[in-house]
């Protein structure tokens, strides 16, 4: 595979307009926060909720359009970011899991993006508090100089969330079923996948300890 040399200069402005090609992020979050036992998305990280951080966050990169897959408690979730550049998608089947909301955002964007103008898609989760715009260009900026279609944030000795992947994955993407999230075809093909390092990718927050220990690493250090 050529490497891309369009750059990344190509991106949508805030507004939503797209140039000749763009990079689209999907927020993946439909869950039902089981182990934190209440919508986790609605914790507050600083001033935000999670889910807006997370939608803020993507709405400060490079990337357009922003897909943002809502499922349990959607109705809760809606308003903390309607105010934003974000297209909402409900997935009705989010009990499935995040292999459901994958395969619906990918038909989604795919509806959306008539012209064939998304050259590739982040998948981006809410429960990951350091991921920055910074964070999500790198990855836009590593995909065209690189000429492989998959990039892989790495982190605690694997490969995962944000990733990128380019058009010539959206088919397989858009398959997926149950439980299973991107990891495995990430896997899959390995030979095409170049990993971009990023140590805080392995905070998530899942469970009532973890973000407890957010929440501590947020207060003021002390001498």
């Amino acid at each position: 595979m050529a490497k891309r040399t369009d750059g990344v200069g190509n991106a949508q402005g805030i507004g939503g307009e797209r140039g000749e090609s763009s990079t689209a992020i999907i927020i993946l979050a439909a869950g039902a926060s089981t182990r934190m036992g209440r919508p986790k998305l609605l914790l507050t990280y600083g001033s935000r909720t999670l889910l807006r951080h997370a939608a803020e966050t993507a709405a400060a990169s490079i990337c357009r359009p922003i897909l943002v897959v809502l499922g349990a408690y959607a109705n809760q979730l809606q308003g903390e970011i309607e105010d934003l550049p974000v297209r909402p998608v409900i997935n009705e089947r989010w009990a499935d899991g995040m292999g459901s909301s994958i395969q619906v955002s990918v038909e989604a964007l795919n509806t959306y993006d008539r012209a064939d103008s998304t050259e590739a898609l982040i998948l981006m989760l809410c429960d990951q508090p350091y991921v920055t715009a910074a964070v999500i260009n790198d990855l836009v900026t590593a995909y065209h100089l690189n000429g492989k279609g998959i990039i892989a944030s790495e982190y605690a000795g694997t490969l995962g969330a944000p990733a990128l992947f380019g058009r010539e994955y959206f088919a397989e993407l858009a398959t997926m079923r149950g439980a299973a999230g991107a990891k495995h075809i990430i896997a899959a093909h390995a030979s095409d996948v170049v990993p971009v390092p990023f140590p805080k990718g392995m905070m998530d927050i899942d469970t009532p300890e973890d973000y407890r220990q957010l929440q501590h690493a947020m207060q003021p250090q002390t001498l």
